[in-house]
């Protein structure tokens, strides 16, 4: 369930901010970079946008090619998948090229994130929308603390800390709002609003042992407002980040 609450939320947080920038019924030009199974690029192009998705991991793109294949024809011909990472869109896009750019999940394998969010900045057209998701540094303890597992936590309480390890044993990197707010203003395209996505379900055990579930509704109803207020969306497992090109 983990990934559909994170994935409702976002959505949610991304049409707010489409919505706010945008008239109604304007078809924009979408670059989805790590788009993954396609799950955001398909939502967006049944809205009626043209969106073109920028995919590393063969077997992801495959994945999404085969979503996109169940579609109607309307659809289809709105979205293009092109295999390539985040590093690649000087080669295949031409600056000015969008006016949204999701960068969702992409920071927190990358080495050289700096890199990756100039080269997307370059490709919005003024005053497009940047939409970045990445795993916040300032959190790391929630989990393993909840949990007891006092070691992971103390390390994840270090200043420095800026790492964590995925469920699959992936070490990956995270991020701090603070930096990545620098970061942004420094390529032109500064921080608009930010959300926290996940202040309650990353850690929760509801559910698990045998526990039911809260109903879906209401658990996005409490994390859709805490992901809107401190203290709350500080310790979000993830951050959502929406910076505007000058």
């Amino acid at each position: 369930m983990g990934d559909a609450v994170r994935q409702e939320l976002v959505s949610r947080q991304l049409d707010e901010q489409i919505v706010a920038r945008y008239p109604v019924g304007q078809r924009l030009r979408i670059l989805d970079v790590g788009m993954g199974r396609g799950v955001q690029a398909l939502r967006l192009a049944r809205a009626g946008h043209a969106i073109t998705g920028l995919e590393g991991d063969a077997e992801s793109l495959r994945l999404a090619q085969e979503a996109l294949s169940t579609e109607p024809a309307g659809i289809r011909e709105r979205v293009r998948m092109i295999e390539g990472d985040g590093r690649d869109t000087g080669v295949h896009f031409t600056p000015g090229s969008f006016d949204v750019v999701l960068c969702h999940g992409v920071l927190m394998a990358s080495a050289e994130p700096e890199g990756v969010l100039a080269g997307l900045a370059r490709m919005l057209a003024p005053g497009g929308l940047l939409s970045l998701v990445v795993r916040n540094a300032d959190a790391l303890a929630m989990g393993p603390g909840l949990a007891g597992d006092w070691e992971r936590t103390l390390a994840a309480l270090e200043p420095d800390a800026a790492g964590y390890t995925d469920r699959r044993g992936v070490p990956l990197r995270a991020d701090r709002l603070e930096h990545l707010t620098a970061t942004l203003a420094g390529i032109a395209a500064p921080l608009h609003a930010w959300y926290g996505v996940q202040v309650f379900s990353e850690w929760s055990t509801t559910g698990q042992d045998g526990a039911p579930p809260e109903p879906l509704e209401r658990l996005l109803a409490a994390e859709d407002r805490a992901g809107r207020r401190d203290p709350y969306r500080r310790v979000a497992a993830l951050l959502h980040l929406c910076g505007v090109r000058g």
